[in-house]
């Protein structure tokens, strides 16, 4: 194993690292920009390193800043976390030509499955469904036009290069194809470099479903159920939940099985995702992640396994010691994605100081966060704040979980997107796992939330918050060994079996 590892990222994923390794004890470096100093990632790792101003450009962007701080502490070996660079293969290149260990997989396959098309082409050869439409990119809009007029409107325009809904367009007729296209092709440059597009069948109402797997550097590859992500807005996911309510046991076998293919295609290592469209009983390769997904704390509750210490072990050198058919999935869990969005202004970035923050605890509640009281959230990153993770034996009990877990959680000082959460759980379709990804636009009272009816209720319990705080610091502190416990919070945020 290795001796000390850094982590280049920040916010609740680089706190998620550093917890996993500690457990197997490992050292942690941490890097930061010049406004994270005394972030909460920075202050949990065991070092800290300076990588440059706010912009990400200059500091978590900048592949020779972090090898350079790997060097200067003597780490061997660097995680990615999710976003920044961790499905760039330069910088896993970078990081392995440095003499280092790359936590993810080699820079062959993400450069293989970054490639949307090169990775529709791979799948194909190696039996995994894919949606209709061409392999290769569209050379002009006259070929996109084509194409789409054989397979039939509407269509999807798509940039090989793609992620985050960047580069995709809808296209209804044939009268509306070459401006996509060229909006297409602008965005696709402007946010990867990469202007190619091409084109695939458009489905109606799908449902996102994915599956997690996981594979070693010996060849074993497993898969570890699915996750129902369709609750999104602009293609951005919003609430997460394993297992999906729909799938039958067959449809989960086959979706697995076609995951391990996809995994075994592309000779994965440590822990990805593939990711499929599934309508009316058949399902489709959609991508694939070629790193630990924001979602994957679902997958823990519900297998017990720890998927962070798996990605190190496996990165280490270490064979998987369970098989498929040793994987078993257990319960339900939700996760809610809780950013720094009003969603009473169009989810409009939210901006200040975090005051009296409240978590929510109890049996089968989790809180995976980068924040704390006097953190400052500002506009140079990634929206989210932490995520809030529920379990129960049954998706009915998880959800009833998530509902008091939500009127707990209190993050005062900033707008946040509970409000949306608390009014999705209300929604009798949602409740009853009728979902798709155009969930929201046939539901849209779910994003009409009303914010004196939320600042009302916020600023009541952030009085009675202040009340009780009062009444504590007039009230003696008890002695030791007088009587009384109370309930680490680690364990009352912690794992399902700690019911």
């Amino acid at each position: 194993m290795f001796k000390k590892l850094l982590i280049a990222n920040r916010g609740e994923i680089a706190v998620r690292i550093i917890r996993a390794a500690r457990e197997m004890g490992v050292r942690t470096v941490a890097v930061h920009s010049e406004v994270d100093a005394l972030a909460p990632h920075v202050l949990l790792a065991d070092e800290a390193v300076l990588l440059g101003p706010a912009p990400s450009s200059e500091s978590y962007l900048r592949i020779d800043r972090l090898l350079e701080a790997a060097r200067e502490t003597g780490a061997d070996a660097v995680h990615p976390g999710y976003g920044f660079l961790s499905e760039r293969a330069p910088f896993a290149r970078a990081v392995e030509d440095a003499g280092l260990v790359f936590v993810g997989p080699t820079p062959e396959t993400i450069q293989a499955m970054g490639d949307k098309t090169e990775a529709r082409r791979r799948m194909k050869e190696a039996g995994v469904p894919i949606v209709p439409g061409i392999v290769d990119p569209a050379a002009s809009a006259e070929e996109a036009r084509a194409a789409a007029e054989a397979m039939g409107f509407p269509v999807l325009l798509k940039a090989t290069a793609g992620g985050g809904g960047k580069g995709m367009r809808v296209v209804e007729e044939p009268a509306a194809l070459s401006r996509a296209f060229d909006a297409a092709r602008r965005e696709a440059e402007a946010a990867f470099g990469d202007g190619s597009v091409y084109v695939e069948k458009y489905l109606q109402r799908p449902r996102h479903v994915e599956i997690q797997v996981l594979g070693d550097v010996h060849g074993n590859v497993v898969h570890l159920g699915e996750r129902e992500c369709s609750i999104q807005r602009r293609h951005q996911k919003l609430v997460e939940e394993a297992p999906s309510p729909v799938l039958t046991p067959d449809e989960r076998r086959a979706m697995g099985e076609a995951a391990v293919r996809a995994a075994a295609a592309v000779e994965y290592r440590g822990a990805g995702t593939v990711e499929f469209l599934y309508q009316d009983g058949e399902f489709f390769f959609l991508e694939m992640n070629t790193r630990l997904q924001v979602e994957h704390p679902v997958t823990e509750l519900v297998t017990g396994l720890d998927l962070v210490q798996w990605q190190l072990r496996v990165a280490a050198g270490e064979a998987l010691d369970f098989s498929q058919e040793q994987v078993r999935l257990q319960g339900h869990a939700i996760e809610c994605r809780i950013t720094s969005e009003d969603p009473a202004n169009g989810f409009l970035p939210s901006t200040g100081v975090i005051g009296e923050l409240r978590l929510p605890q109890g049996p089968g509640v989790r809180w995976d966060g980068g924040i704390e009281p006097g953190y400052e959230v500002g506009l140079h990153y990634d929206p989210l704040l932490g995520k809030l993770v529920v379990y129960g034996p049954d998706r009915p009990a998880a959800l009833a979980r998530l509902r008091r877990a939500l009127d707990e959680l209190v993050i005062p000082g900033i707008e946040t997107c509970i409000p949306f959460h608390r009014r999705l759980l209300d929604e009798t379709d949602f409740q009853e796992g009728d979902l798709s990804i155009r969930f929201l636009e046939e539901h849209p009272q779910v994003l009409e939330i009303r914010a004196d009816a939320d600042a009302t209720r916020t600023a009541a319990i952030a009085a009675v918050l202040l009340e009780e705080e009062a009444r504590r610091a007039s009230t003696p502190a008890r002695p030791a060994g007088s009587g009384g416990s109370q309930m680490s919070p680690w364990r009352a945020q912690g794992w399902p079996w700690n019911e």
